[in-house]
C-alpha cells in the first residue's frame, strides 16, 4: 500500500530531474513548500526588475508611480506575508493538503501532456479565489492591503496581507488536490501564477498585441483591476489568463486613466494598520447594536454593503473617494511616453477640461 504522506509529494509531483530534486531535498529537507521556495527564491529577480522599472520610468520623466513611503510599506507587507505563509504552511495548511490528497478521487498523472491543463485548473481556482476576495468581506479583509496602494509599480505586487492564510484562502486550491493532482504541483503552479503577476503591476508597459491582451492578464488589464474608477471596480480577476473574466462577464478594458486605491482609502503606512484595519472595522460592525442576523451579514456580504440603521465604522482615518474624484489626470510628459501613455494623458486632460 502506498504511503501518501506529504513528504513524498515534491519528488514525484514536480516532474523534475531526479538529481535536481535529490539535491534540493538534501539542501532544504523533505517537507518543502514549493510555492514559498519559488516566490522567496525569485525575490532578487523581483528587486532587479523594480530597479529597471524605476530607471525606465524616471528616464521618461515619470516619477509619480514611486512614492517611497508606499514602496517601503509594500516591501514590509510582502515580507510579513512570506513569513506568515511559510509558518502557516508548516503548522497547518500543509497537513490539510496532505489529508485531502490521501482522500483523493483519482490519480492525475503529471507530465508534459497534462501540465498545461493542470495549470489552467489552478488558474481557474485563482480566478474564483480572487473574485470571492472582492465580493465577500471576510476575504476582502485580507485582500484589501493589496489594493490600498495609490500608485502602481512592481513592488505593489508584494503588497500582501500576513492574514491571508488565516482567513482560509487555501480552500480554493483544495478541489484539484481532491481530484488527484499532487499538492506540490498545485502549489508550484500557483507560485508560477503569482510570480507572473509581479510583472503586470507596472505603468512602464503599455498595451500589448491584441491577441495577447485577449488571452492573458497584462499590465493594461491589471491596471484596470486596481482602479477605484466606477467602471473598473471588481473587474479583471485573472492571474495569468484573462479568459475566465471574458467567460464570466467580469472583463473590462483599460480605456480611461486609472485612479489607484480603494473607495474608503486608508490613510496610513503603518504595517499593522494596513494588515488589520478592515478586520477591526468588520468585527466592530458585527458587534454594533442591531438584529443578530443583520449583524453577521457583515462577514459574507460585499465590502460596500451597509445594513439599515448602521453607519460603517472606521477605526482609522479614511478618505471616501467620490466618482468625480476617480478621474484625476496624471501629469506625464509627452516626450518619451508610450503611445498608450499619451492616449491616457490626453483622455484625462479632456475629462478635466
Amino acid at each position: 500500500m502506498r504511503d501518501h504522506t506529504a513528504r513524498q509529494f515534491p519528488i514525484e509531483a514536480a516532474d523534475m530531474p531526479n538529481e535536481l530534486m535529490t539535491w534540493l531535498h538534501a539542501f532544504l529537507g523533505n517537507d518543502v513548500d514549493w510555492k514559498q521556495v519559488l516566490l522567496i527564491g525569485m525575490t532578487p529577480v523581483f528587486l532587479i526588475a523594480f530597479a529597471i522599472e524605476y530607471a525606465v520610468m524616471t528616464g521618461r520623466g515619470r516619477r509619480e508611480p514611486f512614492r517611497w513611503k508606499e514602496i517601503v510599506a509594500n516591501l514590509s507587507l510582502g515580507a510579513g506575508y512570506q513569513v506568515a505563509e511559510t509558518v502557516m504552511g508548516l503548522l497547518f495548511t500543509g497537513a490539510i493538503f496532505a489529508w485531502v490528497h490521501r482522500h483523493r478521487l483519482f490519480d492525475v498523472p503529471v507530465n508534459g501532456y497534462t501540465v498545461v491543463p493542470i495549470f489552467v485548473v489552478v488558474e481557474f481556482c485563482y480566478y474564483w479565489f480572487h473574485r470571492t476576495s472582492h465580493r465577500v468581506r471576510w476575504f476582502w479583509a485580507a485582500h484589501v492591503p493589496h489594493h490600498s496602494g495609490e500608485v502602481m509599480n512592481f513592488t505593489t505586487a508584494m503588497r500582501q496581507s500576513l492574514l491571508n492564510a488565516f482567513v482560509g484562502v487555501f480552500v480554493f486550491y483544495l478541489p484539484p488536490v481532491w481530484l488527484g493532482i499532487p499538492p506540490a504541483v498545485v502549489l508550484f503552479l500557483l507560485a508560477v501564477d503569482l510570480a507572473y503577476q509581479y510583472f503586470v503591476h507596472t505603468e512602464a508597459i503599455g498595451r500589448l498585441p491584441r491577441w495577447f491582451e485577449y488571452v492573458f492578464d497584462t499590465p493594461s488589464n491589471h491596471r484596470a483591476h486596481h482602479g477605484r474608477n466606477p467602471r473598473y471596480i471588481d473587474r479583471n480577476y485573472g492571474g495569468v489568463l484573462i479568459i475566465f473574466d471574458r467567460m464570466f462577464g467580469t472583463y473590462v478594458e483599460e480605456t480611461e486613466p486609472v485612479d489607484y486605491g480603494i473607495t474608503q482609502q486608508i490613510r496610513s503606512y503603518n504595517f499593522l494598520v494596513l494588515n488589520v484595519h478592515e478586520f477591526v472595522d468588520m468585527w466592530r460592525d458585527v458587534f454594533a447594536p442591531g438584529p443578530v442576523m443583520q449583524r453577521v451579514k457583515h462577514l459574507w456580504m460585499p465590502p460596500g454593503w451597509e445594513r439599515p440603521g448602521h453607519r460603517p465604522i472606521h477605526t482609522w482615518r479614511v478618505e471616501r473617494k467620490r466618482e468625480e474624484d476617480a478621474m484625476t489626470p496624471r501629469d506625464a510628459p509627452e516626450e518619451g511616453a508610450t503611445a498608450t501613455e499619451r492616449k491616457i494623458v490626453q483622455a484625462a486632460r479632456t475629462r478635466s477640461g
